[in-house]
């Protein structure tokens, strides 16, 4: 599939089905527009589904800087612009969803509707910040491979990591995490770690808006949601049992679900 030079990046993307109104993909931290094979199946025959990938992950280029929240947000914006297909219904997760809000405040000509999965408005916690700078040292010098089994619990729940029947799941992922680029994927972490928190802001986001996290979620607990949910005026807020911090992957029936019953009334 083809790429954009954006911003002066190199970026990946994939369009999958034709329908009148586009739904923009943006994932977490570590992975790639894979990350949402399950929605665009689900949603490509009623919408244009696109996914990419951030630049430093997945297939698009790494680059000597440009991995702050700020310049990802301008790169996303560039992609719907070059592709035209605004006003998009914007969906992110994790990461992806720091970068969604902030299309929001910054660029709301551009976003129909905001799907926010597994994220914050937070800065990052300070007592997370030097153990994934550890995990980051050790990443970008001797391989994720060393870390993998660190950051497995991070990025998934309880039930998908034990289930006996995904096992062959679980390894995917976990050698989709391996593949990464290590100097991109360093590069991409420290713009996560070093981001500034956008929550006194938020409040300013007039776009309809579903906030959906899970309820094993560790790494932005559902009560970050929670203060999202109650600063987005007429936000909408959803919990998936079962779901971790990948929930589109962990519980995609649900997800699936959940998205379509919000997309439904906006039209298409």
């Amino acid at each position: 599939m083809p790429n954009l030079h954006i911003n002066g990046a190199d970026i990946h993307y994939e369009a999958h089905g034709a329908g009148l109104e586009t739904i923009v993909f943006a994932h977490g931290l570590l992975w790639s527009g894979r990350m949402f094979d399950y929605q665009v199946q689900a949603f490509k025959d009623r919408y244009r589904c696109i996914t990419f990938d951030f630049r430093g992950q997945g297939q698009s280029a790494v680059t000597a800087s440009g991995y702050d929240i700020d310049t990802l947000t301008e790169d996303a914006a560039g992609l719907i612009e070059t592709l035209q297909c605004a006003p998009c219904h914007f969906l992110g997760l994790s990461m992806g969803g720091f970068v969604g809000m902030r299309l929001a405040l910054r660029h709301p000509d551009l976003i129909k509707s905001l799907m926010l999965l597994e994220t914050t408005a937070d800065p990052e916690p300070e007592e997370n910040r030097s153990a994934y700078r550890r995990l980051n040292f050790i990443a970008r010098w001797f391989g994720l491979r060393l870390v993998a089994d660190r950051v497995m619990p991070i990025m998934f729940g309880e039930k998908f990591l034990n289930d006996p029947t995904r096992i062959k799941e679980k390894q995917e992922w976990r050698a989709r995490m391996i593949a990464n680029h290590r100097i991109g994927i360093s590069r991409a972490v420290k713009g996560v770690i070093d981001r500034d928190g956008i929550y006194d802001q938020i409040d300013k986001i007039a776009l309809p808006t579903l906030i959906v996290v899970g309820d094993q979620d560790s790494a932005t607990v559902p009560e970050k949601s929670e203060r999202m949910h109650a600063r987005i005026r007429g936000s909408k807020m959803v919990v998936i049992p079962g779901a971790g911090h990948s929930s589109a992957v962990e519980e995609p029936a649900a997800v699936n679900q959940t998205l379509a019953t919000f997309l439904r009334p906006l039209g298409n």
